[in-house]
C-alpha cells in the first residue's frame, strides 16, 4: 500500500519563494568598504530575479556553472539562488586557493560566467588566459580595486548594468529535485580539490535540519552572522537557512578583522554567528567593555574547538562555543554539541569536557566508527577510536569526474571522513584527529589535536599545532610548533611542566619550538602539511 501524499519537488525556488512572499520587509546588512548596506528580502529576490534574466541573456547554457569569486554578501547571495532557480549550477571558487587550483577548479568544473568582486579581480585577472571553458566575466562593484586593463578572451561586464538591462523572470517549477542546485570543491590539501555537487532536495533537507532546536534551530528572530565564507561548505548552511525562515542576516564582506567582527555583533545586535576558531580566538580578546548579550548561539567548527576557548567565552559573555563537526561533503552540518537534558546537571568540568566534543549526529545522518586498517567496526564505549564514516540524504556519494573517489567512500556507500573520532555510550562524538595528522609512536596512536588542545590551555599560549617528526626508534614522536601571546615569554621547559599531569607521559613532545604564526589552510584551519614540509629535515633531540 502506498501514502497518498503528493509528490512535490524538494528545491531552492520554494526557499525562495517563501522568503520573497512572507518576509519582503526583513533585512540583509552587508559591511563593505564603502560602509554599511542595507536591502530587504523583497528588494533582494526582485534583484535575483533580474539576475536570472542576465543569465538567459548572456547564454548561460541550461545546466551551465555559473562561477563566483567574492566576499560574503547580498549581492552574492543573488548569486546562491538565481542558477538554481533557472537550472544552473551555482560554483562558489575558494579565494584562498592556490592560482594553479583555482585553474584546475575553473575548468575541472567548466565554469562558464565568473562573478567577481572588483577588489579581487587582481587576484582573479592573472589567471583568465587559462580558464577553457569561460566566456562572460561579470565585476561587482564593492567599493575598491580597479578592473587591470589587459583584458584577454572573455567579454567583461559590470553587475548592475546588466542587472539594469533586463526586467526580472518568473522561475519554472522545478522538475526533478535530484538536479544539481551547487557545487564546490575541497580545499585541496592533498591534490587537486575534488568536487561535490549538490542537488535542490539535499540543499532543502540541510536547510530543514539547520533549523531543527537540535542542529543551530534557525527562525525568524534570528540575526545571523556568517563569518564563515560563503566559499567554505555553503556557508555552513545559514545563507539558505536565513532565506527559508526570513533570518535578518549580517554579511561580514572582506573586513573579518576581529575588532571589526565583535563590532558588527554588537551594533547589529546578532544572534548566532559562525566562524573557524582561529576567527574566535581573536574575537574573544575584542569583547571587553561591548554589550553581546544578543547572542544565543556562537557556533563554531572547521576543526576541534580547544576547551580553553570555549570556556573562555563563557567566562567572559555568559555563552560557550557550540561545536559542530561537518565538511564540504556533508553540506555541512553532521552534529552539533547540544547536551542532552539529563547531562546538565553535570558538574562545570564535566560539561566543559563535553563541549569539548563534535555532539550528537544530525537527525537524517548515520555515522559509525571503522578501524582504519581493518575496516571492523568498533564500540561506542569512549575510548575504542576508528575513521569517522557518515551516510545519510545531504552526504555526498561520490566526487564530480574523479577517479580518485572510490578511495574516500566504502564498498557499502558509506563516506570515509578522514577524521579518527571516539564515540562515547550516550552517542557523542569526540573528534581524536585526522588520519593523517595522528603521530604513530611506537605502534601507538598520539592525538596532535588533544596535545594542541592541552597546549592552547596555557595563558601564555595563544596558538599551537602538533606534527610527528621521524624518529629512529619510536617512528614518530610529536613536536609541538607554538606561537607567544603578544608581551608574553614562554620557555620549552614552561610548556612541557605545564603538560605534566595534563597527558599521558609517553604523549609529552620531544620538543618545543616557538614560531611566529600556526600557516593556515585557505578555510581557516591550522595547515600542518606546512609545518611538515618546514620540519621534514628537523632531528629531534633524544634522536641526536
Amino acid at each position: 500500500m502506498r501514502g497518498l501524499m503528493q509528490d512535490h519537488q524538494l528545491g531552492l525556488d520554494h526557499l525562495f519563494s517563501r522568503a520573497e512572499r512572507l518576509f519582503p520587509k526583513k533585512t540583509i546588512v552587508s559591511n563593505t568598504p564603502r560602509g554599511i548596506e542595507r536591502t530587504t528580502y523583497g528588494e533582494w529576490a526582485t534583484r535575483t530575479r533580474r539576475l536570472a534574466a542576465v543569465l538567459d541573456a548572456l547564454g548561460i547554457s541550461s545546466d551551465g556553472r555559473v562561477a563566483t569569486f567574492a566576499w560574503n554578501s547580498a549581492r552574492h547571495l543573488e548569486l546562491y539562488f538565481a542558477p538554481g532557480c533557472t537550472g544552473r549550477v551555482a560554483h562558489t571558487l575558494n579565494l584562498r586557493l592556490f592560482p594553479e587550483q583555482l585553474t584546475y577548479i575553473v575548468n575541472h568544473a567548466e565554469d562558464e560566467v565568473i562573478f567577481v568582486d572588483k577588489s579581487l579581480c587582481a587576484l582573479l585577472w592573472p589567471l583568465v588566459g587559462t580558464f577553457n571553458n569561460v566566456k562572460h566575466i561579470v565585476v561587482m562593484d564593492d567599493g575598491v580595486g580597479a578592473i587591470p586593463d589587459n583584458v584577454v578572451a572573455p567579454q567583461v561586464h559590470d553587475y548592475e548594468t546588466l542587472l539594469a538591462s533586463v526586467e526580472p523572470i518568473e522561475f519554472a517549477p522545478l522538475a526533478d529535485e535530484h538536479r544539481a542546485a551547487a557545487m564546490m570543491y575541497t580545499s585541496g590539501t592533498t591534490g587537486n580539490p575534488k568536487g561535490v555537487v549538490y542537488s535542490h532536495r539535499s540543499i532543502f533537507l540541510h536547510t530543514m535540519a539547520a533549523m531543527t532546536t537540535d542542529m543551530l534551530g534557525v527562525s525568524e528572530t534570528d540575526v545571523i552572522l556568517p563569518v564563515v565564507p560563503m566559499f567554505h561548505a555553503n556557508a555552513w548552511g545559514l545563507a539558505h537557512a536565513a532565506v527559508a525562515t526570513g533570518a535578518t542576516l549580517i554579511m561580514p564582506g572582506p573586513d573579518l578583522s576581529a575588532k571589526t567582527i565583535a563590532g558588527l555583533i554588537e551594533s547589529e545586535r546578532v544572534t548566532l554567528a559562525a566562524g573557524v576558531p582561529t576567527i574566535w580566538m581573536g574575537v574573544l580578546a575584542e569583547l571587553d567593555g561591548r554589550d553581546v548579550s544578543s547572542l544565543r548561539v556562537i557556533a563554531c567548527g572547521g576543526s576541534a574547538v580547544p576547551k580553553a576557548l570555549s570556556e573562555g567565552f563563557r567566562a567572559k559573555v555568559g555563552l560557550p562555543i557550540l561545536q559542530a563537526w561537518g565538511m564540504t561533503e556533508t553540506s555541512p552540518l553532521g552534529s552539533v554539541c547540544t547536551i542532552k537534558s539529563y547531562l546538565r546537571n553535570g558538574t562545570d568540568d564535566e560539561l566543559a569536557q563535553l563541549r569539548t566534543s563534535a555532539g550528537l549526529v544530525a537527525m537524517g545522518v548515520e555515522f559509525r566508527l571503522a578501524d582504519p586498517d581493518t575496516g571492523e567496526i568498533v564500540a561506542w564505549d569512549g575510548e575504542s577510536r576508528g575513521e569517522l564514516q557518515v551516510r545519510g540524504p545531504w552526504v555526498a556519494s561520490t566526487y564530480y569526474n574523479d577517479d580518485r573517489a572510490q578511495e574516500s567512500f566504502t564498498d557499502d556507500g558509506w563516506l570515509k571522513t578522514g577524521d579518527i573520532a571516539v564515540a562515547d555510550e550516550e552517542g557523542y562524538l569526540f573528534l581524536v584527529d585526522r588520519t593523517k595528522d595522528l603521530v604513530k609512536s611506537g605502534g601507538e596512536w598520539i592525538s596532535s589535536t588533544d596535545l594542541e588542545n592541552e597546549i592552547m590551555a596555557c595563558p601564555k599560549v595563544k596558538e599551537a599545532a602538533v606534527i610527528g617528526v621521524a624518529h629512529p626508534k619510536w617512528t614518530e614522536r610529536p613536536l609541538a610548533c607554538v606561537v607567544v601571546r603578544e608581551g608574553e615569554t614562554l620557555t620549552s621547559e614552561e610548556v612541557l611542566a605545564f603538560l605534566k599531569g595534563r597527558v599521558a607521559a609517553w604523549w609529552m613532545p620531544d620538543e618545543v619550538v616557538f614560531i611566529d604564526e600556526v600557516p593556515k589552510t585557505s578555510v581557516g584551519k591550522f595547515s600542518k602539511k606546512t609545518l611538515r614540509e618546514r620540519f621534514a629535515d628537523h632531528v629531534l633531540p633524544t634522536a641526536r
